[in-house]
């Protein structure tokens, strides 16, 4: 019988970081795309109405959003054939719109409204998004919170 010398375990070959690197890498750069492209269709991009009357002609019939503060004392019609005006404090736009908006709509508050601007001047609203007040206010003892939206010349 014959004894042979004790053997070394085999170690396994000395592997380079380079395929790590490369896998973190090409991860990172997959959650980034993934993160930054979700970011970007959520943001509500829009243009006042000093940018869009810098346009000029080239405005006429672009599809774009307007946003912008809804003037005091502008609005007018009922809620499906609304008009009023928006405005950023240096120039305003009147909107018409036929879709109703929501039940924040008022006069002073922030809104975006997207459509296109007429030869008329007149900007011409498919939607019409409202900005709302983050603050909530508790009614008045024994009210009831208000499920409509009141135009000027209603009765409330």
């Amino acid at each position: 019988m014959t004894v042979s010398a004790p053997t070394e375990p085999m170690l396994p070959p000395r592997r380079r970081p380079w395929g790590i690197l490369v896998l973190v890498a090409v991860v990172l750069v997959v959650v980034g795309y993934l993160a930054f492209s979700s970011i970007g269709s959520a943001l509500v991009y829009y243009l006042t109405p000093t940018e869009l009357l810098d346009r000029g002609e080239a405005a006429v019939g672009e599809t774009v959003r307007l946003g912008g503060l809804v003037e005091a004392g502008s609005v007018s019609g009922p809620a499906t054939d609304l008009r009023f005006v928006v405005t950023d404090g240096e120039n305003g736009i009147e909107v018409h719109s036929t879709v109703a908006p929501t039940r924040s709509f008022r006069e002073g508050s922030g809104a975006v409204v997207e459509g296109a601007l007429g030869a008329d001047g007149v900007f011409e609203a498919t939607q019409v998004i409202v900005k709302h007040d983050e603050n909530y206010e508790v009614p008045a003892s024994g009210a009831q919170p208000s499920d409509r939206v009141f135009y000027p010349g209603d009765e409330p």
